[in-house]
């Protein structure tokens, strides 16, 4: 058996869902391929974690540095689940230097805040992306020529399963339209609510299914607009087959400069005939085809217009939610994802295990840690200061709680001094 442990910050949300489903691939093709995992995070729910175990593989919670670092030289490749998480990035450089094989697999674009460490795609024997978006970033361009076969885009989606094939198939059903996702504006489109009130159609509702973190500023928007009907809050659900059974359109507008790549959330819906509307962004133009799978629109008015002919042509909108369904489930399966993952296990496994020191990737301290992902590190000063023009707004990527932001990275390491002032000095510049 081939031995690969999986460092990951945690088993949540989509990357949970990816690589229990890559174990329960390789459980059902009986593979070669003996997954372990580490999660440096203690687990807020069990599904995936179960999910693993249920299929043969192993989770080690929050190990010893000891500990990790033996089962690093037991391991015949060492995965790292890559984002820039702060836990990660600490434990990482705990270690001593550690011969090891590594393929590094990025779960975010790396084409905005927060970018990938140029340093961190050369230590690795192999860096993979989850979508084809990330290339166009120009530094990973200006890799390729360098790399060639040691960078590659393997998606994480973790297959359709328990989702019905296609939900969304009566000509006589009425337009139902919803969103299916995150909503905080790092990901959301921040004018969400105004290309939903360019639409026209009387007593037109859009229901939010997930969390709930812009509740009232979305309330207060749709209200602003005069259309407080406009959303309906669904809140968030374990059972997605029943809320997406209740739209067939998913208006998926994210802000342009969103972290996503495989999006999963989209996927899904797309998996049970849901005919996405997207905006021509760099994730969202690599899944959706225009007229084919769905729509890609550039403005409210675009929105507005494509709401419209769907709700006019019921047939052309089945044959798109029919032909979304059949792609996604075609091209983003689980079987796809293990297979072209096993495709680079075997390209590592010849390679020659060396020795990697991750302090100088990304730095000495927690400070230097956070700057390492940042592509606006001018922004953060040396004595503390945030180097921004009055009045002018910074992304709001920068703003969330999470998602390796200065506040997450001040939330694990309150000592810092640099930290701790940058947080400060952006939050009175919100």
């Amino acid at each position: 058996m081939i031995k690969i442990l999986h460092i990951t910050a945690h088993l949540g949300g989509g990357v949970g869902k990816a690589l229990s489903g890559l174990v329960a691939q390789a459980s059902l093709i009986a593979s070669d391929m003996q997954h372990f995992f580490v999660c440096l995070e203690a687990p807020k729910k069990a599904q995936f974690v179960d999910q693993i175990k249920e299929n043969g593989g192993e989770v080690i919670i929050c190990p010893s540095r000891e500990q990790l670092e033996t089962l690093i030289k037991d391991s015949d490749i060492v995965q790292l689940e890559w984002w820039n998480h702060p836990v990660t990035i600490r434990c990482l450089c705990s270690l001593s230097a550690q011969p090891m094989r590594l393929l590094s697999w990025s779960h975010g674009s790396g084409l905005f805040n927060p970018t990938i460490p140029k340093k961190l795609v050369l230590a690795s024997h192999t860096f993979l992306f989850t979508s084809k978006c990330s290339l166009e970033n120009p530094e990973i361009t200006d890799l390729a020529a360098e790399l060639g076969d040691q960078l590659g885009v393997v998606s994480s989606s973790g297959g359709f399963d328990g989702l019905p094939e296609v939900s969304h198939n009566e000509e006589k059903e009425s337009l139902s339209v919803g969103y299916f996702g995150a909503t905080n504006f790092a990901k959301l489109h921040p004018r969400y609510v105004e290309y939903l009130a360019a639409v026209k159609i009387p007593d037109f509702q859009v229901s939010l299914i997930g969390d709930l973190t812009n509740n009232d500023i979305l309330r207060q928007q749709c209200k602003g607009a005069d259309r407080a009907g406009l959303l309906q809050f669904k809140g968030y659900t374990t059972d997605i087959a029943s809320e997406l059974g209740t739209i067939n359109v998913n208006a998926y507008l994210l802000n342009p400069q969103h972290y996503g790549t495989t999006e999963n959330a989209l996927l899904e819906a797309m998996a049970m005939g849901v005919v996405p509307v997207v905006l021509d962004n760099a994730c969202e133009h690599n899944i959706v085809e225009h007229g084919k799978t769905g729509l890609i629109v550039h403005s409210p008015i675009e929105f507005a217009d494509a709401i419209q002919w769907l709700s006019e042509n019921p047939s052309e909108r089945v044959k798109l939610g029919r032909q979304a369904a059949k792609f996604v489930r075609e091209r983003f399966s689980a079987e796809i994802m293990e297979a072209s993952l096993n495709e680079y296990y075997n390209f590592v496994l010849p390679m020659e295990k060396r020795k990697i020191d991750f302090s100088d990737i990304f730095g000495a301290d927690p400070s230097d840690w956070f700057l390492s992902c940042q592509g606006e590190k001018e922004l953060f000063a040396d004595d503390g200061s945030i180097n921004a023009v009055d009045g002018v707004p910074l992304s709001y990527g920068l703003y969330e709680k999470n998602k390796g932001t200065v506040f997450h990275y001040h939330e694990h390491f309150s000592d810092n001094e640099k930290l701790k002032l940058w947080a400060k000095n952006l939050r009175s510049h919100q």
